[in-house]
This record gives C-alpha cells, sequence and structure tokens, in this order.
C-alpha cells in the first residue's frame, strides 16, 4: 500500500516545534512493509488541506492519505471539516473505532473528531496531533485499511 502522511501543525510548519506524530505513523506504516509516498507538514488552514488531499487524490500516486492533528476543540482544528468536504463518503466506524479505543487509555480521546471517508479513489483518515494518539488510533484502524483500499479498487466485500 501506498501512503502519504500530513501533519498539520501551524508551530512545526513554521519550524518552531519538530513533528513527531508523521514520523511515528510512518515508521509504524513501514513496520507493516507499506510505502511512505511523502510525509508532509503544513498549517491548520482547511483550504490549504482541501487542496493538498485533493492533489494527493488526483495524483493516483497513494492509496491511502493519513492525516495527523487539527482532530480536537480549537479554533484552528479544521481538518475533518475539510476532510468531508473533499470526500463523496464518509466512513463513520473509523472515527469510532479510534475513539473508543483511545477511551481505553485516556478519557479525553473522545474530545477526537477525527473522521475517516473516500475521496475518488483514496482512503483519508484524520488522525489525533499527539504522537502517543496518533499511533495508538492508527493501531486501531491499520489492518482495516489493507480491505477498504481493496474494496476500492474493485474487490469482492468478501
Amino acid at each position: 500500500m501506498r501512503v502519504a502522511l500530513l501533519t498539520l501543525s501551524d508551530s512545526a510548519s513554521r519550524g518552531e516545534r519538530q513533528d513527531k506524530s508523521g514520523p511515528a505513523v510512518a515508521e509504524r506504516c513501514r513496520a507493516l512493509g507499506w510505502q511512505v509516498f511523502s510525509c508532509e507538514i503544513i498549517s491548520d488552514d482547511r483550504q490549504a488541506l482541501e487542496k493538498r488531499l485533493l492533489a494527493l487524490a488526483d495524483s493516483e500516486s497513494v492509496d491511502v492519505v493519513l492525516t495527523a492533528g487539527g482532530t480536537g476543540v480549537g479554533p484552528r482544528d479544521t481538518t475533518p471539516e475539510a476532510t468531508a468536504a473533499v470526500c463523496q463518503k464518509i466512513l463513520p466506524g473509523f472515527g469510532e473505532l479510534m475513539r473508543a479505543k483511545g477511551r481505553e487509555k485516556n478519557a479525553r480521546a473522545v474530545l477526537s473528531r477525527a473522521v475517516a471517508g473516500v475521496c475518488k479513489r483514496v482512503l483519508i483518515v484524520n488522525l489525533p496531533g499527539s504522537p502517543r494518539g496518533a499511533v495508538e488510533s492508527f493501531d486501531a484502524v491499520a489492518d482495516l485499511l489493507p480491505h477498504a483500499v481493496e474494496v476500492l479498487r474493485g474487490a469482492s466485500h468478501d
């Protein structure tokens, strides 16, 4: 599977702090034998994210886009809205599963508004911005991603 990682962070995009979430999730992807096509940092800007998600979907270079950050309740947290705006289908079970698994370790996981959806033939999954939250949420849904991608490519649901 080919994966693109986008970290949403104003401070990391300005070079004021190091992104730890993107590399941590990239490491998990590689451990599963997946190809990490790109690992980028962009600001918490809804329009910029929508544009980048559409460009990745149009490129046909990736099967999955994983975002990290911008899923909370802060004023600049707009990743779920940007994702929903570009997706033709929303997959609510991904967010539900990530929140349920996260809540087992930290009750604040329910504050995540992470969503997942399909943009053209690309699966987009939002992850929380903290390294621990991003990895734990990824781990909660990682085994579902290959099957979802196969179905997007036309495979049977069996």
